[in-house]
């Protein structure tokens, strides 16, 4: 007997228009539960504007997006918000509060008038700074923290809403490389040891290929290229999507590609 996975999610011929401009029209695009998918693309491809139709925040002209097979247009709010969650680009917590008050705010899609605050609520918040090594600053004002310590916060935060499906915009944007990599690290071992699904946006092709499983290049209002990293980052890919002459050679650490742009 044959079984059927269900996608996490799914886009059917999605028509998506941002600002006026129609970005994509009739998009398909499956993504697997329990992996890493990366959408990359040059600036104005679509990138954030897919994830964010994903995560029904951007309502498409067309087309439908399926979360583990149902319309997610047709569900309640909280409902989506306990099998997805969403960490946008540049989120900004209210002055004064703490660490373990933000990640608090989690559990938000998982109270009821039946069902208020509970002592499992407090254990998954500790269960969720622990995880992103943020319990010995749990009481401090998010604030204070570094940029590095902040973004970690807010990944905690999506940790602790104990969703299934992760879609992260831009996690390392405005990062060091050291804190870039510590929270790569940190998205890939919550995939590892959850078995969530996530999908980033990235802008760096060596490091979304280092940590994703698939990636999905957008370029001309559609899909030019998806599949394992190995398959996808060419250098005919990188000339078509980005416009950039770039050689791909292993990277020496995990044998993933390392985009070496050409000089003119």
């Amino acid at each position: 007997m044959t079984t059927t996975t269900l996608p996490a999610l799914e886009a059917r011929g999605l028509r998506l228009a941002y600002d006026g401009r129609t970005v994509f029209a009739g998009l398909d695009l499956r993504i697997e539960p329990g992996s890493v998918t990366t959408l990359v693309g040059a600036n104005g491809s679509g990138k954030s504007t897919l994830l964010k139709a994903l995560g029904r925040i951007l309502k498409p002209s067309a087309g439908e997006v399926l979360l583990e097979g149902e319309p997610i247009a047709r569900l309640a709010t909280k409902e989506v918000a306990r099998r997805l969650a969403l960490l946008p680009q540049s989120p900004s917590a209210p002055p004064g509060m703490s660490v373990r008050d933000l990640v608090l705010r989690g559990r938000n899609p998982h109270q009821t008038w039946a069902r208020p605050w509970s002592p499992d609520d407090a254990a998954v918040v500790d269960r969720a700074l622990e995880a992103t090594g943020l319990t010995d600053v749990a009481d401090r004002d998010v604030a204070a923290l570094s940029g590095g310590q902040r973004q970690r916060v807010w990944i905690a935060l999506v940790v602790a809403q104990e969703a299934a499906t992760l879609l992260l915009d831009e996690p390392t944007t405005f990062l060091d490389l050291t804190h870039q990599l510590d929270v790569l690290r940190l998205v890939r071992r919550i995939n590892r040891e959850s078995g969530s699904t996530v999908v980033m946006v990235l802008h760096d092709l060596s490091l979304a290929a280092r940590y994703s499983d698939r990636l999905v290049v957008l370029h001309g209002g559609g899909v030019v290229a998806d599949g394992p990293p190995a398959e996808v980052i060419t250098p005919a890919t990188l000339e078509l999507a980005f416009g950039l002459r770039a050689r791909v050679i292993p990277d020496p650490v995990t044998g993933t590609p390392l985009v070496v742009p050409e000089d003119d």
